[in-house]
């Protein structure tokens, strides 16, 4: 039994969610939301919230219900408060800055670095070593987040790089005389 399933995810006022032609969808203060719905699983809305059990006893019905509950609650809370993941940027010279639906890293290549912003994703940068990503969609937010940290990824012996807020980075010691 899954005890994340058991529970069903409470659905705040002014969020209404509803099911129709096998997709969930949850409207919220900030946005809309839609999640495809798995055979395998039944989904009910009630006063008390959106419940999900799974519909047989087979494995893969047994595998995805903690899956698709923690999915819905995804949902749920992006439309109502959003994600958000901050990213530090160490080293001499690295710098970012927001302009517009472009985000500008001078990360020690030889040219800057362009990123697009995709839609339904918003980056602030409050001041030129810290990136904050911000969506209603948390796996987009996390995407952007990656694809940005990509560019270069933090190293071992001094630390410089991309990172995100309270990542730990394992240090190694240098050279020894």
């Amino acid at each position: 039994m899954s005890r994340i399933g058991k529970r069903p995810v409470p659905v705040p006022g002014g969020v209404t969610a509803a099911i129709a032609d096998g997709t969930l969808t949850v409207k919220g203060p900030k946005g809309t939301l839609t999640l495809g719905l798995v055979n395998d699983i039944s989904y009910e809305i009630s006063d008390g919230g959106i419940s999900v059990q799974p519909a047989n006893d087979s494995k893969q019905a047994r595998a995805f219900w903690g899956m698709q509950r923690t999915l819905v609650e995804n949902l749920v809370t992006g439309v109502t408060t959003g994600y958000t993941k901050v990213l530090e940027i160490t080293g001499v010279g690295y710098r970012a800055n927001s302009q517009g639906r472009n985000l500008k890293l001078q990360l020690g290549y030889s040219h800057d670095v362009d990123f697009a912003v995709p839609e339904g994703i918003e980056i602030k940068t409050p001041d030129n070593t810290t990136i904050e990503i911000s969506g209603i969609d948390k796996q987009k937010v996390g995407q952007v987040a990656a694809e940005i940290r990509r560019w270069r990824k933090p190293e071992p012996y001094k630390g410089k790089g991309i990172k995100y807020r309270g990542e730990y980075i394992f240090r190694k010691e240098g050279k020894k005389k």
